[in-house]
């Protein structure tokens, strides 16, 4: 049986990297992608743990550069097929949005929204071409949840869910599959190297300083709960192996599900008086 060939962007870390390990232990050939070679020493390490370096190749990989995209793309045509792209690639900015400049909007959506969209139309003709073939977005439970002090973060997400559903809709007859994975909170590193809080947001002199400590308190407070990142490795390992997928979103973490649920169930009302009431934000004192 040939083996089918993975492509994966922002492999050099988190979910990235556990999921190129994860699937050349399945057996598939994996084109991990990343900003800086440099980095993909760590993958090769683990892989030869299980005796799986040479299910990998490594191509350079700036989703946000134009030029680093058409190299990309030349280079697919040394494989035979393409068989699964994995958008994962991804950056998290923060800070409230009066604070936030057009420039850090900009650069969030790049490699959130734009970069993913860069990258699957270089991997699509392949697929059409194939008349087969699965693209995995990787979103969020902020694609469908906001939260205060993450607009920039979350509006990315919220705009990768909805083109991922028009992709999904346009590219079915051709054979392919599109899916969303929803993750909660997950110990990776976007929120400790790859998180940005713009800079307003963070000076004592700033109208919402307060809010935003609020912000940081519980978050710092649920960190114990954070899932294993592996599990998101796994997930992705199940959906590349199914012939078919009947769903298009797969929410995955502790509390994601209920949230979700809840968040189509009641008022929005509600929904906010629980929010603050969570944080405990006196919205009287701010």
């Amino acid at each position: 049986m040939k083996k089918l060939t993975a492509i994966i962007t922002g492999a050099s870390s988190g979910f990235g990297l556990l999921t190129a390990i994860e699937l050349a232990k399945h057996g598939f050939t994996v084109i991990a992608t990343m900003r800086d070679l440099t980095n993909k020493d760590t993958i090769i390490k683990l892989c030869k743990q299980g005796d799986v370096e040479n299910q990998l190749h490594f191509l350079q990989l700036d989703v946000t550069s134009e030029t680093s995209i058409e190299q990309f793309s030349r280079e697919l045509t040394h494989f035979s097929s393409i068989d699964i792209l994995i958008n994962n690639a991804g950056v998290a900015y923060g800070g409230f949005s009066e604070e936030v400049s057009m420039k850090e909007y900009k650069e969030q959506f790049e490699t959130n929204f734009f970069g993913a969209i860069a990258v699957t139309q270089a991997v699509l003709p392949y697929m059409r071409k194939q008349r087969k073939g699965k693209i995995i977005n990787v979103s969020s439970i902020s694609g469908k949840v906001g939260f205060p002090g993450l607009s920039p973060y979350v509006a990315s997400k919220h705009a990768l869910e909805g083109w991922s559903e028009c992709l999904r809709l346009e590219v079915k007859p051709f054979g392919i599959d599109v899916g969303i994975i929803e993750p909660g909170s997950f110990q990776t590193n976007i929120w400790t190297r790859g998180k940005r809080i713009a800079e307003k947001s963070q000076l004592s002199s700033s109208a919402y300083f307060s809010y935003m400590q609020a912000l940081e308190k519980e978050l710092e407070k649920g960190q114990a709960n954070y899932g294993d990142p592996a599990q998101i490795a796994r997930l992705i390992a199940h959906m590349c192996s199914k012939k078919e997928w009947k769903k298009l979103r797969y929410p995955i973490g502790k509390g994601v599900k209920l949230s979700l649920f809840l968040k189509m169930l009641i008022p929005w009302s509600i929904w906010e008086k629980i929010f603050y009431k969570k944080l405990a934000v006196n919205k009287k004192r701010m």
